[in-house]
């Protein structure tokens, strides 16, 4: 009598194969059409709790996310920047403390000294007004939009360059609008 060969099911005979593994249709659930986003959550990954705000603190959160903050912070920060810009390029400029009645004479420290100071506040006013009008048109012109994005720089370096423009002319105002416009869209796309 022979002997009956094991069927696959039982313990002592040869084990089943695998079902193939189509590595596409793997493919297509990691990285192709089929994937799935996640959705982010910190929290679920053990976050860091963080503790109820008091008052005080949200107190200080309107105070520094209102327009009139903002726009002293951009008024303060300009009148600095312009300040030191202008003492530098006083410090570069050939022709402080000139004295075209006299070319062939050195200015003295202190008449050097007197230009950069005076190159150096007037660039600190300029830079200053430039800065609070900026801050306080995008201010204005995003709490009308309600939304917080690079058109609202966009908008806000138009409109600044327009009125600083203006003085000199229509023309000098459109071009105004369109450089400011430019540089704000330049300058919000590099920051995000």
């Amino acid at each position: 009598m022979a002997a009956a060969a094991p069927s696959p099911s039982s313990p002592g005979g040869p084990e089943p194969e695998p079902p193939a593994v189509r590595y596409s249709e793997l493919l297509q659930h990691l990285v192709g059409e089929r994937r799935r986003p996640r959705a982010w959550d910190p929290a679920a990954l053990g976050g860091i709790p963080s503790p109820a705000k008091s008052e005080e603190q949200k107190m200080v959160e309107r105070a520094m996310e209102s327009c009139a903050f903002k726009a002293a912070l951009a008024c303060v920060g300009g009148f600095v920047i312009g300040g030191a810009f202008g003492v530098f390029t006083a410090g570069i400029d050939t022709n402080v403390g000139f004295d075209p009645k006299d070319p062939y004479r050195t200015p003295t420290a202190k008449e050097v000294l007197k230009d950069m100071g005076q190159r150096g506040i007037s660039y600190a006013k300029n830079f200053a007004i430039v800065g609070a009008m900026f801050s306080c048109t995008e201010c204005v012109v995003e709490s009308y939009r309600g939304k917080s994005d690079w058109k609202n720089s966009v908008i806000s370096g138009c409109i600044t360059g327009g009125a600083i423009g203006f003085r000199a002319g229509l023309k000098a105002g459109v071009i105004g609008c369109g450089g400011f416009a430019a540089f704000s869209a330049a300058i919000d796309y590099y920051l995000r």
